[in-house]
């Protein structure tokens, strides 16, 4: 696996690769440890470049290579949770229970629980990138992110997206 760590307003980010695909994205409150293992990559080159131009309030153009399939949490539920979020573009943000309606009309089935989608959204590997913060109660309010609180409201704030405060 390669590791690198990335300086950026939110703090040290660690970025993790494996197979010429990035496989993990986390934040200092992810409390995870990796060693720097600062291989050459295309797969975090990439990422980097697309970090550099997301804190610089651009909107990346492209995505790096990913694979959350890679991740030893990832399920089928949960990776049709990441490409849904995904979707959600840039400056915009969706709900849990509006993910759980577009999940339950793909399955044909009458509902799907938002705390379901809430659990998926919350186990994201690859966050900021796949944009779980651009996730918010179904009132647009805040709600918890693995990456801390304050992070959301910065990344929320940086794309002008708008929600209620708690």
């Amino acid at each position: 696996m390669t590791t690198h760590h990335y300086p950026s307003s939110l703090g040290q980010i660690t970025l993790t690769a494996e197979g010429g695909a990035l496989t993990g994205l986390y934040l200092p409150a992810h409390r995870r440890q990796f060693e720097d293992n600062p291989t050459e990559c295309p797969a975090i080159t990439a990422a980097v470049r697309w970090l550099d131009e997301y804190f610089a309030g651009s909107v990346p153009s492209f995505l790096p290579p990913m694979d959350t399939a890679a991740s030893a949490i990832a399920t089928a539920f949960r990776r049709e949770v990441w490409e849904l979020l995904l979707a959600i573009p840039h400056g915009k943000a969706s709900t849990y229970g509006a993910l759980a309606r577009t999940i339950a009309t793909r399955r044909g089935l009458a509902r799907m629980s938002a705390q379901a989608v809430g659990g998926a959204v919350g186990a994201n590997p690859i966050s900021i990138i796949v944009p779980c913060h651009r996730v918010l109660g179904s009132d647009g309010s805040l709600t918890g992110y693995g990456g801390g609180l304050d992070a959301k409201i910065w990344m929320l704030e940086l794309e002008k997206i708008k929600f209620e405060r708690l």
